[in-house]
């Protein structure tokens, strides 16, 4: 049985949560202020725990970051009124789980309850990822010979049976899609639908229309109702693709889904409840469109519950031989070439390559290959590979180093300066000529904690 800390001053919600919580099989522990929970910490074992963030003495966020040294892996969600949300994101980059806006209910309290238990599960097996690697993960057209295919589904095992939001991170063509419907299948809601929707693919004044509805009337056009993808993924999955992409106010709606499962139709009244656990997938680095303002800051502490990033193709060519077999047997199953096989010599022409479109382009490849080949076995003149661009006139070196992307070009420099900084921060932001906070993002993107907080500004 999980035991559960309530930290709420006010004592009739306290014992509303504490009589919820019990009834669906938690043990509660619920103290009034923030020493008393600090002093229950020390003393006994607790898997989550649920605070104010507004408390008598030591505030909210005090408390959290004082419960965070004594036990770094302990998930806590805060408790705090609409107009605070800016409090609750400042909470969350302090190590808070989530947060639940007040006035709540309770049910909407178990699920995000139900939900950090989940993830707390999910970290502590995947400490052991690399004995798990141990055990091979083999799924219909899912290549995965490599061992970061085997990390990347290693953990939609263990994800994909939980209610938790999955953010699906990747350059363009590594199967961000094939992986969203694989988290679906292997879930609960693996009978109901599965609904996929490209932001991009949609005028950005549509978008809002195509993910929730809209009724009669609500625009020039509209002559009858229409139910949103939301509507259509009740009971199952909706697959976001390029939600770096969703406009601002199709964002604020996309919160709310997420923070209370409801919403209503473009020019609709009526309040809709769904059921819908959200995959969302981008090839955009969030954390920099934080920074430039184009993405809201509590979405994305929402979305990035569990990010899984997909490695591309060049970092795991060892899949290469085994992609190239299933598409060579998939375009001979649509046609009548018979072409079985392909030579040596072609195959070290593709492990060769660099693959800037990743496993798309590699399968785009092939089915050229196999449309243009005169005999059974793939050669090497039936491999045409995209030359690389063109440099410009003037331009005497590349861009880029060969076989970089610019995201990792960006992280070696953000690593060069830091270490002829060693390691501090406003130093290594004035020698790249950004602010300090752009600095911090992008060492976290790389991995590198803050934890020098009172190094000289």
């Amino acid at each position: 049985m999980h035991a559960i800390l309530i930290v709420e001053d006010e004592a009739r919600m306290r014992r509303l949560l504490e009589l919820d919580l019990g009834e669906a099989g938690f043990h509660t522990i619920s103290v009034g202020d923030a020493e008393a929970a600090l002093e229950q910490l020390r003393r006994e074992h607790v898997d989550l725990v649920l605070t104010d963030l507004k408390l008598p003495g030591m505030d909210g966020l005090a408390f959290l970051q004082a419960a965070k040294r004594l036990q770094p892996a302990l998930p806590i969600i805060v408790m705090t009124a609409y107009g605070t949300v800016e409090t609750a994101v400042e909470a969350m980059k302090a190590g808070a789980s989530d947060y639940v806006l007040k006035p709540f209910a309770l049910a909407e309290i178990r699920m995000v309850v139900e939900k950090e238990l989940d993830v707390r599960r999910l970290r502590e097996e995947n400490r052991s990822l690399r004995e798990a690697l141990g055990q091979r993960y083999s799924y219909p057209n899912i290549v995965s010979t490599s061992a970061k295919m085997q990390a990347v589904l290693a953990i939609v095992e263990r994800v994909a049976p939980t209610f938790s939001t999955v953010l699906l991170g990747g350059e363009t063509g590594v199967g961000k899609d094939l992986i969203a419907r694989l988290i679906h299948q292997r879930s609960a809601r693996a009978s109901g639908p599965f609904v996929k929707i490209n932001s991009t693919a949609i005028p950005e004044n549509l978008l809002e229309s195509e993910l929730f509805g809209y009724e009669k009337g609500a625009f020039t056009g509209a002559t009858t109702s229409k139910a949103g993808k939301f509507e259509l993924a009740d009971k199952g999955t909706l697959f976001l693709d390029e939600i770096g992409d969703v406009p601002p106010t199709t964002q604020v709606k996309l919160l709310r889904v997420l923070q209370e499962r409801e919403f209503e139709r473009v020019g609709g009244t009526r309040t809709l409840k769904v059921d819908v656990r959200l995959v969302a997938a981008t090839n955009r680095d969030l954390r920099a469109a934080l920074e430039g303002g184009t993405f809201r800051q509590d979405l994305y502490y929402r979305l990035n519950v569990v990010p899984i990033d997909i490695p591309p193709l060049r970092e795991r060519k060892e899949d290469i031989p085994e992609l190239v077999k299933l598409f060579i047997g998939r375009f001979a199953e649509r046609s009548a070439k018979p072409v079985m096989g392909i030579s040596a010599e072609a195959m070290e022409k593709l492990m060769d390559f660099h693959w800037p479109g990743n496993v798309r382009e590699l399968e785009n490849i092939i089915e050229r290959g196999a449309a243009l080949a005169l005999g059974t076995v793939l050669q090497p003149d039936d491999i045409q590979l995209d030359a690389p661009r063109a440099q410009m006139p003037g331009v005497t070196a590349p861009i880029l180093p060969e076989g970089k992307t610019l995201d990792e070009w960006e992280d070696e420099i953000i690593l060069a300066a830091y270490r002829r900084a060693k390691g501090n921060k406003s130093e290594a932001a004035r020698l790249l000529g950004i602010s300090r906070n752009a600095l911090r993002y992008r060492l976290e993107k790389i991995g590198i904690r803050d934890e020098h907080a009172d190094e000289p500004q």
